[in-house]
């Protein structure tokens, strides 16, 4: 009997122990049975803010994307450039400002040293309705229409450019190059500054077309700037490069050119000037063609250059008649050689669309020793010839700012003037 009593007594313990068990389980369970209704809870509320974020994100994206397609770019480096969203058209506003100073170092003519803005420029250029414009005004030299520099529109025709208005006509290597970048303070002879004195910029049309290594163009002009008198001359010039050395760190050039000037009614007179000791110095003229005379001026020209690695040169030969009323006409030969060595490494960059030189990418300082010789000669009248030595040093700062200095000693042999120039230069440009 008594283990009948201890058996009920065991049992009824054993199921105390699995009812107590049991109910754990039970509790245990129902508390992660919440836990995980809570958690399934949070992920819903966690996937209806992704999909709202997800929707806002999309939202910005698509207002970012119709702000870009309906707001004009603007640009700052350098100058100021503006283009509208589609890119039909752009307008950018740059300048230069090129600050002289002179002193002379006398000799039989008459000098003043003084100082003087050589170049302060504004230029407005950009494309419209797929042409190009371009207007500039230097108020270093006059107001209005004597300021007037590049005035001219130019659009893409058959493979090349075309160009209506005022600018500089296909002829010499030196004077399409550009101020902010000619190795020396002015210009040869072979140029705007003494064969084709005061005729720099012409009114008119011209048709260019270039590859990698070559150029050929053509102009045909007026013999008027925008402030001279109307007159019926008539000009036409022709130019053709071409570089068989052009990689970043060679390049070899040759070219070739010819212009003539026909003098008509009302027409200045074409006048040869040599500033053989700098600008605002003694000048002599070499030759004249008088525009009541009716005649022209025929000149051809040839072009060498190179750049191999920090050392360059340049130079052109120019062969031009000058046509006479009475007496036979005038040969003028003119020619010069120009180099230079850029001192802490650089290479001159090559321009191929226009086939000239620019100045070399400028990282940091840059000195460049300079030198240039250069001489014309009226080959009909005994003594009247004229030369030019030039030494200079330009260090350009960043590829906004240059200083130049250049000592010119000239030489006249009309007269036996031996006057030198010492010219310094402060050169920004933008």
């Amino acid at each position: 009997m008594r283990y009948s009593y201890l058996a009920v007594a065991l049992a009824a313990a054993l199921g105390t122990m699995t009812f107590d068990a049991a109910a754990a389980e039970s509790a245990e369970l129902a508390e992660l049975k919440a836990q995980l209704a809570a958690l399934q809870e949070k992920v819903a509320e966690l996937e209806t803010r992704t999909d709202a974020q997800s929707d806002i994100n999309v939202g910005t994206q698509q207002n970012i994307e119709n702000i870009a397609a309906t707001t004009p770019k603007l640009e700052t480096k350098g100058g100021i450039k503006v283009t509208s969203p589609d890119k039909k058209f752009e307008a950018s506003i740059g300048g230069r400002i090129h600050f002289d100073a002179y002193a002379f170092d006398r000799d039989i003519a008459a000098t003043t040293g003084t100082s003087e803005f050589r170049r302060a420029r504004l230029t407005l250029a950009g494309k419209a309705l797929g042409w190009d414009y371009k207007l500039e005004q230097d108020f270093a030299a006059g107001t209005n229409l004597d300021g007037l520099r590049d005035a001219y529109i130019a659009t893409a025709l058959w493979g090349g450019k075309a160009t209506i208005g005022q600018f500089k006509p296909y002829r010499s290597m030196e004077e399409l190059t550009s101020s902010n970048e000619i190795l020396m303070m002015e210009r040869p002879f072979a140029s705007a500054t003494g064969l084709f004195n005061g005729r720099q910029f012409q009114q008119g049309v011209g048709y260019q077309k270039a590859g990698e290594n070559y150029t050929a163009g053509f102009t045909v002009f007026n013999l008027r700037s925008a402030s001279g008198v109307r007159n019926e001359g008539m000009g036409a010039s022709g130019r053709v490069t071409w570089a068989p050395i052009n990689n970043d760190n060679e390049t070899l050039h040759f070219g070739g050119w010819v212009s003539q000037e026909n003098n008509n009614q009302g027409s200045a007179d074409l006048v040869a000037v040599a500033n053989y000791a700098g600008r605002r110095g003694p000048a002599q003229t070499i030759a004249t063609t008088t525009g009541a005379s009716r005649n022209q001026v025929t000149s051809y020209g040839l072009e060498a250059a190179g750049a191999f690695g920090p050392l360059f040169f340049q130079g052109e030969y120019v062969n031009a008649t000058f046509g006479q009323p009475l007496t036979g006409d005038q040969d003028i030969t003119t020619w010069y050689l120009q180099g230079s060595w850029l001192i802490n490494g650089g290479h001159k960059v090559y321009k191929a669309p226009t086939g000239v030189f620019g100045s070399s990418k400028i990282d940091k300082g840059l000195w460049e020793l300079t030198a240039r010789y250069d001489t014309i000669e009226n080959k009909d009248i005994a003594n009247r010839e004229a030369t030019s030595v030039i030494l200079g040093v330009n260090y350009y700062v960043n590829p906004n700012l240059r200083f130049m200095f250049n000592y010119t000693q000239g030489d006249n042999e009309v007269n036996g003037d031996q006057t030198g120039q010492y010219a310094l230069r402060t050169q920004f440009a933008w």
